[in-house]
Parts: C-alpha cells; structure tokens; sequence
C-alpha cells in the first residue's frame, strides 16, 4: 500500500514542530490509537464472524456487549 502525497499533506497540515508529531497529543500518538483500534475491532469482527452492526447468528455464544468512544489523546 501507499500512502498519497496529498494524504501525507492533509495529515501533516497542522504540524508547525517536532511536538505537533510527537507528543502526548501529537500526530504520531493519535495515528498510533487510532490504528490499534481499527486492528482490534477488525480482528474481534474475525473471531466473531459478524460485523459490529450485525446480529449474531443464534449458535454464537460469544457477542460484542457494545462500544463507547474515548478521548485517548490526553489520557
């Protein structure tokens, strides 16, 4: 996969410094929670065999008990 020159710019237009990418609150932190969330959602989607809007077929034991969104820039 690759990743656009327009993509890197619209991602990049609000970094000024090395802290707009690399601090607790900058572009690399985010990309990183954000990212890690998409993998585990994808991946309990796999286990589970249904999609988080989805209803479980009636032999499924285990579902999703929902979701709630968190803030993890700043935490």
């Amino acid at each position: 996969m690759t990743i656009s020159k327009d993509l890197l710019d619209q991602l990049l237009s609000g970094v000024d410094n090395a802290n707009d990418l690399f601090s607790e609150q900058g572009l690399m932190k985010e990309l990183k929670v954000r990212l890690m969330e998409r993998m585990l959602g994808a991946e309990l989607t796999e286990h589970l065999d249904y999609e988080p809007d989805g209803d479980p077929s009636r032999q499924q034991v285990n579902r999703r008990n929902g979701t709630t969104q968190q803030d993890a820039i700043g935490q």
